[in-house]
């Protein structure tokens, strides 16, 4: 029995729920590792449109569990509005949601110390989602974060609550904000909170690997793409955790002895939202022509998107640090219109070529991408299923990615809807999804 993870190639944005909500029903459960709610995936299932935040997009199947894993920063708040918008439309969230008693809590003061760090003077600012995530990461590395566990602990609760938020204070004091956060209040609210999550709480990594050894299979989530990884991605443009293949490990509590394969998500272009390096960026007009065809725009904030070409070794480093198997291309008719497709080989540095990956933003910003245009295709992609039916020049451009990233195309996705998806006949992915 194959347990699979899948997250984005790219800077995030790549359609991993659409993916996700797809193929979950080859499994039993779907697990989300790392993350918080800035994390928006869409799904769209007939008319109707979900934005799935914190709960995995397999929420949407019937029977399907779903898990969020200890890596993962909850907000009560958004986590009950979220179940609550799902439960309106007929999803029964309480039957089959799992969250770790390990999992680690945001609170209303996070988002205030992430938008004092924002604004700090000298500060680079990373253009956050300003949802307390990476100050709810900072508590957690600083052994002073509150755990799920605690929050059920009434007695623990308080104690550890009362020191935390005596913390803040003490920061806000110190950079001069005035302080109008009721820390009382908030302590009352989510004890509340405590009580109405509380059924759903559990050992998530008992729960999955005794899934594991019972023979079920299990899909890994990644909320954010690989370039967004605390540790590899575009440093400090980056989110708090770890977004790339290994998280998925630490933040379930699954050894990697137990994952048989790992497929990356990636636009048939590529996108990034906020601030940041980004070689292979569209300026001007060709770019808003992408964001509209596109629709690049924020799930969660609404910000656009910003666009550019694919990047060959963006791609190749992704793969390299997490092993891919498969990639599944998205928004393949995205593409459908142009009379030529530009595709970023290689970076020149200093006069000099490479595939190689700077360490540092400051190094990224130096890089000159060099292009090679392919012919497009001029049709409409929507609505095939059959990856021999594409046009000629699609799969050139396809089969062109595949050989300069060494990553096989195995499935490609031309719209939204669960539909518009096509698996390639013997691929790997084929393979694993359907073993």
């Amino acid at each position: 029995m194959s347990n699979i993870i899948v997250l984005g190639a790219q800077w995030g944005d790549e359609g991993k729920g659409k993916v996700v909500d797809l193929f979950s029903s080859h499994f039993d459960i779907v697990a989300r590792y790392q993350g918080g709610h800035n994390a928006g995936h869409t799904v769209y299932i007939g008319e109707k449109k979900y934005v799935l935040k914190l709960i995995p997009s397999g929420i949407l199947r019937s029977g399907i569990q779903a898990v969020i894993g200890n890596g993962v920063v909850v907000d009560p708040a958004a986590l009950l509005e979220e179940m609550n918008t799902l439960e309106q439309a007929g999803i029964p969230v309480r039957e089959n949601l799992f969250v770790s008693s390990r999992a680690h809590v945001i609170f209303p003061f996070h988002r205030l110390v992430e938008k004092m760090s924002e604004a700090r003077e000298n500060r680079i600012p990373i253009g956050t989602t300003s949802r307390g995530i990476g100050p709810a990461y900072e508590d957690k590395i600083g052994r002073r974060g509150i755990r799920i566990a605690d929050l059920l602990d009434a007695e623990g609760f308080r104690l550890l609550y009362d020191t935390l938020a005596e913390d803040k204070r003490m920061l806000a004091a110190t950079f001069n904000i005035a302080d109008t956060i009721d820390y009382a209040d908030i302590r009352d609210q989510y004890e509340q909170f405590a009580a109405r999550i509380a059924p759903m709480v559990c050992d998530t990594a008992r729960l999955l690997n005794d899934a594991i050894l019972q023979g079920k299979r299990v899909l890994f989530e990644g909320a954010q793409g690989t370039m967004l990884d605390i540790d590899h991605g575009t440093y400090p443009f980056v989110t708090s955790s770890s977004a790339a293949a290994g998280g998925a490990c630490t933040g379930t509590g699954v050894p990697p002895t137990r994952i048989d394969g790992i497929i990356g998500v990636s636009k048939a272009y590529i996108t990034r939202v906020g601030s940041g390096p980004f070689p292979s960026e569209i300026m001007g007009e060709a770019g808003e022509r992408i964001r509209k065809a596109g629709n690049e725009y924020g799930a969660v904030t609404g910000r656009p998107r910003r666009c550019g070409w694919f990047d060959v070794p963006l791609l190749r480093y992704t793969a390299s640090v997490n092993g891919f198997d498969s990639l599944i291309i998205t928004k393949l008719d995205v593409l459908d219109e142009l009379d030529e497709i530009p595709v970023c080989i290689s970076y020149r540095i200093d006069g000099k070529d490479t595939g190689d990956m700077p360490a540092t933003f400051r190094g990224m910003q130096a890089i000159k991408p060099v292009f090679q245009s392919l012919p497009g295709w001029k049709t409409s992609t929507r609505g095939i299923s059959n990856y021999d039916a594409l046009p000629a020049a699609a799969r050139r451009y396809l089969e062109f990615l595949e050989q300069r990233t060494s990553v096989e195309v195995g499935c490609v996705s031309t719209g939204p809807e669960r539909t518009e998806t096509m698996v390639r006949s013997g691929s790997k992915l084929e393979k694993l999804f359907g073993s």
